[in-house]
């Protein structure tokens, strides 16, 4: 009996556990359809779109070191990574402008830096939105309309 406890004990923690995984799986699209009132009908799948026409996502080489000051001194830094989203077949253009693209770029996080753009809650979506605004602004008078927008990848203020 001693040898035939510890086999039991396995064999029905595993069939608990296999019961478990069928009862709390999600549905499967069929069964979407099936799952009872106030069931949503399948979604349709999204048009696939032409690879030639779908766009490029280039991200730039290196972060942009944004330093936050205040009363002449240097209260924290905003680190930030781009990526632009182009036109197909535009990534080694991008490549060959990126001195140009990172000198507004940086141009503009340091005038959204110093109007207060990076203090108390910069990630509201309201700042974002008028940061995006501009760095779009800023890669369109470089690139032309090549851009179609500017994607920030990362932001982090690390305060001093």
């Amino acid at each position: 009996m001693r040898k035939l406890l510890p086999f039991l004990l396995i064999v029905m923690g595993a069939g608990a556990g296999v019961g478990a995984g069928l009862v709390l799986r999600p549905p499967s699209v069929g069964e979407e359809a099936t799952a009872g009132e106030g069931a949503e009908a399948p979604q349709e799948a999204p048009e696939e779109v032409d690879p030639a026409l779908a766009p490029e996502f280039v991200k730039l080489a290196n972060q942009f070191i944004v330093p936050v000051v205040e009363n002449d001194r240097i209260v924290s830094l905003v680190i930030l990574s781009l990526s632009l989203e182009v036109a197909p077949g535009s990534t080694e253009q991008v490549y060959a402008q990126e001195p140009r693209l990172r000198d507004g770029i940086l141009q503009l996080l340091f005038d959204h830096a110093n109007t207060g753009g990076f203090r108390g809650s910069f990630t509201d979506a309201d700042n974002l939105v008028i940061l995006r605004r501009g760095l779009k602004e800023v890669a369109v008078s470089v690139m032309g309309d090549t851009v179609r927008n500017v994607l920030i990848t990362d932001i982090i203020r690390q305060d001093s």
